[in-house]
């Protein structure tokens, strides 16, 4: 079983910044794609940004030149750093982790409990 915990959501102003954390523990033996996505009330869950074990990032258009993914491969942590944030970006961010628990084994899916990102106008 893998748990994930993210760290970093809060209310800020347009423009401002934030630094979203997600640590991954448990039954890990390698992580593939580490990634963030994100809900707005009454919207569906949408891809931010993913990170690859080897470092390739692929971004949404919407906050490409604003956000920034980077993951420490020995930590298990991926972290999101958002920049010049606009109120459409309000919304609760979940990570995600593809997660092996051995050596060879199916990579599983894996979801934090979401944290909420709030900019005001």
């Amino acid at each position: 079983q893998v748990q994930l915990v993210e760290s970093g959501g809060g209310l800020v102003q347009a423009g401002g910044s934030l630094r979203l954390s997600c640590a991954a523990s448990g039954s890990i033996f390698s992580i593939n794609a580490m990634g963030w996505y994100r809900q707005a009330p009454g919207k569906q869950r949408e891809l931010v940004a993913t990170i690859t074990s080897g470092g390739t990032t692929n971004y949404a258009d919407s906050v490409k030149g604003r956000f920034t993914i980077s993951r420490d491969n020995a930590k298990n942590t991926v972290y999101l750093q958002m920049n010049s944030l606009k109120p459409e970006d309000t919304a609760v961010y979940y990570c995600n982790a593809e997660a092996a628990a051995y050596y060879s084994g199916p990579y599983y899916p894996n979801w934090g409990q979401g944290t909420q990102v709030t900019v005001s106008s």
